[in-house]
């Protein structure tokens, strides 16, 4: 590409635009997001005419806000004759609503994906909850995942014997590339939601008695899932200090507060999310360097090295 790189950073994570403009060699474009008295968003970015522009913005809670942002931010891009714009969401809002459930219901993730294409050329993202989200968008969507990233910090203090745990069947092939990369085996928990922040733990499959448990999920939401299995797995005799590694910690309402009282072992999230507050049981491990590798590929036209995240 002749094309400058520009990385732009909308409000939601400065700092981890910041740590991929380092590791690339070039420095972050902030934006500057004037608010009306109605609440209204009017983001300004600075000339980027001519480049190839890679606009970071994951659209954590505030989701809504965020989303809005990042829309705006990708229009203003465009009629600032960008040669080609980039959406590089971390954590992708609304992938969870991939099919409906219920007479009434909408498409989240389409609606979503399809207001996202309006503005960019491409979707870059990273372990998103719907696999399906690539069908559902219009653009190229390159799909990354921190199992790799995760993985290495767990390789390096986990007793042999250890078993990777998926929380609901959901997380299945999540576990199964975690367990790859650590050597263990996979147990199951069969899961039944009562509500948003309620969560029963039926049944669990596989042995898990006496051996340290790493539960993996793709994120942490309100820290009912993580809660409800780490109860059954204390039931079936797991060794004490169970281990949790997600991607996206969103520790929403009180999750911060349940993984404190859960005393875990080790809490692993990456920083795909701007970490907040939290116990020192909660480490952030930067999945920066895997952003920058990727955009590094997709600015020069190379395929990235990293392979998409499994297929459901």
């Amino acid at each position: 590409m002749t094309e400058v790189l520009r990385i732009v950073s909308g409000s939601a994570n400065p700092s981890l635009a910041a740590a991929v403009a380092d590791h690339l060699g070039v420095e972050s474009d902030g934006c500057d997001v004037a608010r009306f008295p109605d609440g209204e968003l009017r983001p300004i970015v600075e000339s980027v005419c001519g480049a190839d522009v890679y606009v970071l913005q994951p659209t954590a809670p505030p989701v809504n806000e965020h989303i809005i942002e990042l829309l705006l931010l990708l229009d203003a891009c465009r009629r600032s004759r960008a040669a080609r714009v980039t959406a590089v969401v971390p954590y992708f809002g609304y992938a969870r609503q991939d099919r409906r459930t219920a007479a009434g219901q909408a498409l989240g993730s389409t609606v979503i994906a399809n207001a996202i294409a309006a503005g960019a050329d491409r979707l870059v993202v990273v372990d998103p909850h719907t696999p399906a989200l690539e069908a559902q968008c219009r653009i190229p969507v390159e799909t990354l995942t921190a199992v790799p990233t995760l993985a290495a910090q767990l390789a390096a203090e986990l007793p042999q014997g250890s078993v990777v745990v998926a929380p609901d069947l959901g997380a299945v092939k999540l576990a199964e590339r975690y367990a790859a990369i650590l050597h263990a085996p996979v147990a199951v928990v069969r899961k039944q939601r009562e509500s948003a922040a309620t969560v029963s733990a039926l049944d669990l499959a596989g042995d898990v008695r006496g051996r340290c448990a790493v539960i993996v999920d793709d994120m942490i939401t309100t820290g009912a899932t993580i809660e409800a299995a780490v109860g059954l797995l204390g039931q079936r005799g797991a060794a004490p200090d169970i281990v949790v590694a997600v991607t996206h910690g969103l520790f929403v309402h009180a999750a911060v507060n349940r993984m404190r009282d859960l005393d875990l072992g080790r809490v692993l999230v990456t920083d795909t999310v701007a970490p907040k507050q939290a116990p020192t049981v909660i480490e952030v491990c930067s999945i920066a360097p895997t952003l920058a590798a990727a955009i590094a590929c997709l600015h020069n036209d190379q395929p990235l090295h990293q392979s998409p995240a499994p297929a459901p």
